[in-house]
């Protein structure tokens, strides 16, 4: 199974923000769509960074609360690790693990296509794993 099974189930919305919105105003998006990560892009939809609730919490513990009317710019992180279409789901979880985040967006060429989630890749992984254990009882079943 590859990504793109993932975003055939999900679908290819992608929710993103400016860097220019405020912190306040990117985590009130997150806690309105109940999502832990939102991508940030340039007027051209080219990905510049990504924003998580970790970013916030932790803009939050250094430099204050005055931190939540600065710019998504001075918390996102920019050095965004991505995938493709085309990779595996067991390439994307280890990937997610060996990072520790829970976000990925999903790049073609230089277009950003999608972003998934640990918990799009756990639950594609658990539909895969019921369907071949599925298949095995029908097989030990007719053989």
């Amino acid at each position: 199974m590859t990504v793109a099974s993932i975003l055939r189930t999900k679908g290819e919305d992608i929710l993103s923000v400016t860097p220019d919105l405020t912190i306040s105003d990117a985590a009130a998006l997150l806690a309105e769509k109940k999502i832990g990560a939102v991508v940030v892009t340039d007027s051209g939809g080219s990905l510049c960074g990504i924003l998580s609730e970790r970013d916030i919490v932790r803009g939050l513990a250094t430099r204050g609360p005055a931190v939540l009317t600065q710019a998504v710019e001075t918390l996102m992180t920019t050095s965004v690790t991505t995938c493709t279409r085309s990779d595996g789901i067991d390439d994307v979880m280890l990937l997610m693990t060996q990072g520790r985040f829970r976000h990925l967006p999903v790049i073609e060429g230089q277009k950003l296509v999608g972003v998934i989630s640990i918990g799009d890749v756990v639950k594609n992984r658990i539909a895969e794993l019921e369907h071949e254990a599925s298949a095995m009882r029908e097989y030990i079943m007719t053989g």
